[in-house]
């Protein structure tokens, strides 16, 4: 069922954008969101229909909008298991595994994230931009595994994406590399954009109008570990920027790209000669790029709650690292 909302405009409201007004009299939907309701003939203004989204609002005039219930999205819902750590009725926090593409998109319609979300869902999304469907507010990549939030509401969607936006939360994340960096501490600088040779690759853009052509984009690392001297190294690393491939384009830039990097591991590291035989076979037939998403702290949407939430590195993962400890069964 869908539902009526009404609000009265006070003297404050005088000649704002109707979408704008409605938008902020009722609070759980967008101002585009709205905008599109209005432009289907679902606005009124003291009973007779709004000319348009950008009508100067009356103050004391009763505006009226007639939200429909949500229509079931075009994924269909896959009985797939996730691992749920958190889940309250306007976000889910999962433990996203290595080989789960985030949304659907051409050569994976079946079997993704969103899938199961509506599986596991079910009724209890409301609906967002019309669709019952769980709002994606970032993503990490097929391969890359770890902690990931989803909106289930409209109001959370915004306010997550917000955050996202502005960096206001903390991420850290495990990256396995090959190398040693130098200093064992720092930043990773630089705008990253579409590879000029290869458009299926990013990379980090130089000369004066990098920044024109990418993004700019930080990383901050912190040596964890090493193993063979310099032969490989566990790395935690924090985001100050969210760009495509962000971890795995500065790592390879600065010379230490990711274990196991199907994109930006061009060739067998020289550093691979300083591991002993089995754990050296073990690194160079690790079938993808070793990420993991291991923390994530955010405020609440609606609560404004500080929440904080961990993974451990999965079990292909957690197996590489005890064998390069030399604990390995």
């Amino acid at each position: 069922m869908g539902e009526t909302v009404s609000a009265t405009a006070g003297p404050e409201a005088a000649g704002q954008r109707a979408d704008r007004f409605l938008a902020d009299a009722i609070g759980s939907l967008s101002r585009s969101r709205v905008k599109a309701l209005i432009a289907e003939g679902r606005a009124t203004r003291d009973g007779a229909p709004l000319l348009g989204a950008s009508e100067p609002v009356r103050p004391g005039s009763r505006y009226t909008l007639a939200i429909p219930a949500a229509v079931p999205a075009l994924p269909l819902p896959e009985n797939i298991p996730l691992a749920v750590l958190h889940e309250d009725a306007d976000l889910i926090v999962l433990d996203k595994p290595a080989g789960l593409v985030v949304h659907p998109a051409p050569g994976n319609q079946e079997g993704t994230l969103v899938n199961a979300l509506l599986a596991h869902a079910g009724e209890d999304l409301p609906g967002i931009g019309g669709e019952k469907r769980p709002g994606i507010v970032h993503r990490l990549d097929k391969d890359t595994s770890g902690v990931m939030v989803v909106a289930k509401t409209e109001r959370a969607h915004r306010a997550l994406s917000a955050a996202f936006a502005e960096r206001d939360l903390d991420r850290e994340y495990l990256a396995l590399a090959w190398g040693l960096p130098e200093p064992p501490a720092g930043e990773i600088e630089g705008a990253i954009g579409r590879h000029p040779a290869d458009r299926k690759r990013m990379a980090v853009l130089t000369g004066a109008d990098a920044e024109r052509r990418g993004k700019a984009a930080l990383t901050r690392y912190r040596t964890e570990r090493a193993w063979g001297g310099t032969a490989c190294a566990l790395l935690r690393c924090r985001l100050q920027t969210g760009r495509t491939h962000q971890i795995r384009v500065h790592l390879a830039h600065a010379g230490h790209p990711l274990v196991g990097d199907p994109v930006y591991l061009r060739r067998v590291p020289g550093a691979a000669r300083l591991l002993p035989p089995a754990q050296r076979a073990a690194l160079l037939a690790f079938p993808r790029q070793a990420l993991h998403a291991a923390t994530l702290g955010f405020r609440h949407p609606v609560t404004g709650q500080a929440l904080h939430f961990a993974a451990p590195p999965p079990p292909d993962l957690a197996k590489l690292l005890a064998l390069l400890d030399g604990n390995a069964e």
